[in-house]
């Protein structure tokens, strides 16, 4: 098996398929020092499709999973299944639903699928209108991909007519209150198998202040999300979406990412969609998932998942929270030596923005770890991953102390 990719979510996905009995040996490409331990890392550019393909012969693998969303928005999965290589990831065209905010809001619209009101706008008197439409809370979001800094939600309309000029094209949104929950869907083209709630932690700060991030923190299951939150999404948001991907000549098969906010006035709206595992949440959402998972993404990627049944979970619940570089969400400083703890089975680091370096653990970018705690209940989870990151030798780093407090 080849995974793709580099970061927190990949070394997350990596243990999950490296403790698969399915898969034979794990191939990496290009990873990082944490996945090391877990299979043969290949540096390669995951983002370029004839590479990968050639990787993949190669190796002679029976399934590639893409992690990030650059080698998809790249055709990369495009190039494998022309090859004949089974893969889990979207092609190009389907990868449009997070490349592009405007055209995932056109797919919503045409499956009747209830998020924001919304404007896409391709100059500053469109954005400033939009903005002025809608009044604050103001969101803009760029409509191409920003690694997950690509939004800012702001009370100053300044600060949002500024942001929406440096982005280029953008969509301007109604603000949506309420709590927000991420679902991750499994999806064959044709179905989706869901997989546990979580909740990420955006701002960089406690409390929700600061700049929006690609996330701090997130925690799963939801105690206080409500009963049949999941049957809801998959009837009114994930079955429309696939049905309208398939109208359109572009079946989705690979991960879809439905970000929600629960609003007191409208009940559950989507707030986006990605195409791929979201990080940090798949690193607390996988702690728990107990069913081998390469033979599920098989399975999505082959239009088979009629043959896999319902996911079976651990009980109890799980955290991570996330070490950053200070400087981030701006420039990171790197090149700060890191020293880690042993894992224990109650918690667990995962690396991101790691390299080594003449035998020594450096970072190497803006989220440096994810620090994943486990527990019979929040309470316990959280303390297990922060009291194992108060292991942690990293001068530079910088965390929120809030992960898992709900909001």
């Amino acid at each position: 098996m080849l995974l793709l990719g580099a970061g927190g979510r990949e070394h997350a996905l990596g243990r999950s398929l490296a403790a698969d009995p399915a898969v034979g040996h794990l191939h990496i490409a290009p990873g990082n020092p944490g996945l090391s331990a877990l299979g043969t890392r290949h540096l390669i550019d995951p983002a370029d499709p004839a590479a990968v393909v050639a990787l993949a012969r190669e190796l002679g693998v029976e399934l590639v999973v893409i992690g990030p969303e650059a080698p998809l928005v790249a055709g990369v999965a495009d190039a494998l299944r022309e090859a004949g290589i089974d893969c889990f990831g979207p092609s190009r065209e389907a990868a449009v639903l997070e490349g592009s905010k405007a055209f995932a809001k056109e797919v919503m619209a045409a499956a009747g699928v209830p998020t924001a009101e919304s404007r896409v706008c391709d100059t500053v008197e469109q954005t400033t209108e939009a903005i002025d439409e809608f009044g604050p809370t103001h969101v803009v979001k760029n409509d191409g991909l920003a690694a997950g800094k690509g939004v800012v939600v702001t009370d100053d309309r300044e600060t949002a007519i500024a942001h929406a000029a440096s982005c280029g094209r953008v969509v301007i949104e109604a603000f949506l209150d309420g709590p927000e929950v991420s679902l991750f869907v499994i999806c064959d083209g044709e179905r989706g198998l869901p997989l546990l709630p979580a909740q990420d932690f955006k701002r960089v700060g406690d409390g929700d202040a600061g700049p929006n991030t690609g996330g701090m923190g997130a925690y799963a299951p939801l105690p206080w999300a409500p009963e049949g939150l999941v049957d809801e999404v998959m009837e009114r948001v994930v079955a429309p979406t696939l049905a309208e991907m398939r109208r359109r000549g572009t079946p989705f098969i690979g991960l879809l990412y439905v970000g929600l906010a629960l609003t007191t006035r409208s009940g559950m709206q989507v707030v986006e969609f990605n195409v791929r595992f979201g990080d940090p949440e798949t690193q607390a959402v996988l702690a728990l998932l107990r069913t081998p998972l390469a033979g599920v993404l098989r399975a999505a990627a082959r239009g088979e998942l009629d043959t896999v049944g319902d996911l079976e979970w651990d009980t109890g619940s799980a955290v991570v929270v996330v070490e950053a570089a200070s400087g981030y969400p701006g420039t990171p400083r790197t090149g700060c030596p890191i020293h880690l703890p042993a894992d224990s089975p109650e918690a667990w680091a995962l690396q991101a923005g790691t390299a080594e370096v003449d035998g020594q653990l450096v970072s190497t970018g803006g989220r440096v770890l994810g620090m994943v705690g486990v527990g019979v209940d929040l309470e316990t989870a959280r303390a297990h991953a922060y009291a194992k990151l108060a292991e942690v030798d990293f001068a530079d780093g910088f965390h929120r102390t809030d992960i898992g407090i709900p909001h």
